[in-house]
């Protein structure tokens, strides 16, 4: 019987509806290859890792206009003591958002193949294989930590600070909040991609 043949007979046995059923499982199948990568990393957890660089981003700008001497919205003595800021000042803000980005930044080592293989240009341990645990472990406290500081702002720190008649108000008080807003979603967006990581490294063991 010819290939052709069989096939025929078969759709011709099968209810309506099956072939349907058989097209969407192929669909599923590609769904799920779509959803996960080579390497067993989930794509939600590529896009929470990119994101988690992003909250960082529009507070460590508006640290670095501070320290640029920007009008941001500070008055009375505050502002005076603001503009212009010390040269120590401006280099501490810009220190201090190049640190938060580069902290962000670790978060693609949990997606990346680095976050499992030092990169071997790094000097004495470059090629050897990433502990999980020795990537686990410090995520999972930075992810509590700054889930804690986020929430804490979030609900009275933040609104107790721009309660200060010299904090910016109006419209540079609302800049500076949606600049830091994001960063209430760093500590849990890196706690989502520290479970994922964990998931793929230990379930390998």
């Amino acid at each position: 019987m010819s290939a052709t043949t069989t096939t025929m007979t078969t759709a011709t046995a099968l209810p309506a509806g099956a072939t349907a059923t058989t097209t969407g499982t192929g669909a599923n199948r590609r769904g799920a290859v779509r959803a996960v990568r080579p390497d067993g990393t989930p794509r939600w957890a590529e896009v929470a890792a990119k994101a988690a660089v992003w909250t960082t981003v529009p507070s460590g700008l508006w640290r670095i206009a501070l320290g640029l001497g920007v009008p941001v919205g500070f008055s009375g003595e505050l502002a005076a003591a603001l503009d212009p800021l010390p040269g120590w000042g401006t280099a501490y803000l810009l220190l201090l958002s190049t640190l938060g980005e580069a902290l962000a930044l670790l978060t693609l080592g949990l997606v990346r193949p680095w976050g499992e293989v030092v990169p071997r240009w790094i000097p004495l341990i470059g090629g050897r294989t990433v502990r999980p645990l020795a990537a686990i472990v410090p995520a999972a406290v930075g992810s509590a930590v700054l889930t804690w500081i986020g929430l804490s702002g979030l609900f009275g720190g933040w609104a107790s600070s721009m309660s200060d008649p010299e904090a910016p108000h109006g419209t540079s008080g609302v800049i500076m909040t949606l600049c830091y807003l994001p960063l209430v979603a760093w500590g849990p967006l890196v706690a989502a991609v520290t479970v994922a990581y964990t998931r793929r490294t230990l379930g390998r063991r």
